[in-house]
């Protein structure tokens, strides 16, 4: 803007010819002050003078012509001096255009000179001279432009540079932005290049950020080994306990024992898949999604549970990428989920062309717009006791989120259309190339 706005002031001052002249007077009121300043002498002369010089224009009288200088009667005043010539009736008239040469240099080229408005010098019939001097309130140089318009030029140009500087040094913090949004710690670390070109500034926030990933993948790595090998023992000792309550005598207490081993054992199993998502160590196979479904939902109607399963045409053989166990986990705890708060689960799964989407329906009263946030957050549930009898200790949704996003998916948690609470998994469609 700065930029378009100086140049436009150049072409403004490159139009007005007349104006950055200062005005000069008009040929006849030339011929009327050379006519009265012959017949008038003394103090009349003096009192002339004072009456036709104003701000714009100094007139004064001088005992003779001095001689021609290079600059007088220059090619591009020949018509003004024709014009004045005819009007002081024969009277010799001199147009003298000043201009004050610089230096060469690279100012130079934008300031060839300074010019000032054209000055008349009238030869009179008694031998002096009658100088009109114009003057104007702006100086310009030869080229018709302000003087101070190359020092405005001159400082775009130089703010034009640091733009374009600061454009480059500043580059890297966008891709160091884009870097931290993307930071993947379940993979090996993806070091940002920092190069010498760099300002030191950018280049020591670079190499803090290669450190910073580097530190929290290896910490990450660590808590999750530790986790698995604490899950995997525990888990262990839970199967011993698990063969050990099948000598307790046949009644509730043996029932609830082995419930509550169980579901220890399901926790255990939800935190092993858990430690292998956030290590990256998920397997990989191509898994049909709803062959994997129907297993689910066909193994809670044998047990008597209301859940249904509604697939689409193009759902059916479409395949996910993924960990076949964690994939069944997913659907059993979302299935679980809504059987246990919403009276019963209704699955939908739909497939597009990059994704297949997999909505789950309860009869319940919803979630709070407020809690849907904080829902997949681990041991927070909607309902606040911690009773077996009204579901677990809050984990499931959280380990179905950690397993989901380590497929490269997403969940998020609704409104059903006819009430109740809807679970949408949206996770990649595998697409053989």
């Amino acid at each position: 803007m700065l930029a378009v706005w100086i140049v436009s002031l150049g072409f403004y001052y490159r139009s007005q010819d007349g104006e950055r002249e200062g005005m000069p007077p008009a040929p006849s009121q030339v011929a009327a002050m050379a006519d009265l300043l012959e017949r008038l002498s003394g103090r009349e002369r003096e009192l002339a003078l004072a009456a036709f010089g104003s701000e714009y224009l100094g007139v004064r009288l001088e005992a003779a012509d001095i001689p021609s200088a290079p600059n007088e009667n220059p090619p591009a005043r020949a018509a003004m001096r024709e014009a004045y010539g005819a009007a002081l009736g024969g009277r010799p008239v001199t147009i003298v255009s000043p201009v004050v040469e610089r230096p060469r240099s690279l100012l130079s080229l934008l300031m060839p000179g300074v010019t000032g408005p054209p000055t008349l010098r009238i030869t009179l019939s008694t031998g002096e001279t009658l100088v009109i001097a114009s003057r104007s309130p702006v100086l310009v140089t030869s080229f018709g432009l302000p003087v101070g318009f190359a020092a405005g030029l001159v400082g775009t140009l130089i703010a034009l540079v640091a733009l374009l500087v600061m454009h480059r040094a500043t580059r890297p913090l966008m891709r160091l932005a884009v870097a931290f949004d993307a930071m993947d710690l379940s993979g090996d670390p993806l070091p940002l290049p920092a190069s010498r070109t760099h300002p030191p500034e950018i280049q020591a926030l670079i190499n803090a950020y290669n450190r910073l990933q580097a530190r929290l993948s290896q910490l990450l790595r660590a808590r999750m080994a530790l986790l698995g090998g604490i899950s995997h023992d525990v888990r262990t000792f839970a199967t011993r306990l698990r063969l050990r309550a099948d000598h307790i005598p046949e009644g509730v207490h043996r029932e609830r024992a082995i419930a509550d081993i169980a579901a220890m054992i399901l926790l255990l199993d939800d935190a092993l898949l858990a430690s292998r998502t956030g290590a990256g160590e998920l397997a990989q196979e191509m898994v049909e999604l709803a062959e994997l479904l129907r297993l689910e939902v066909d193994d809670r109607r044998g047990a008597g549970m209301p859940v249904d399963l509604r697939l689409s045409g193009a759902a059916r053989g479409a395949t996910v990428l993924g960990d076949r166990l964690a994939l069944r986990r997913i659907a059993a705890n979302l299935i679980d989920n809504a059987i246990a708060y919403g009276h019963a689960a209704h699955l939908v799964l739909h497939a597009d062309e990059p994704l297949l989407t997999l909505t789950v329906d309860d009869e319940g009263t919803g979630v709070a717009p407020e809690l849907r946030d904080l829902l997949f957050e681990p041991f927070v549930r909607a309902e606040n006791s911690r009773s077996r009898r009204t579901g677990g200790a809050g984990l499931g949704l959280a380990i179905a989120r950690s397993l989901v996003e380590g497929h490269g998916g997403t969940i998020a948690v609704d409104d059903a259309p006819d009430g109740g609470a809807r679970f949408t998994v949206k996770l990649p469609r595998f697409a053989a190339v």
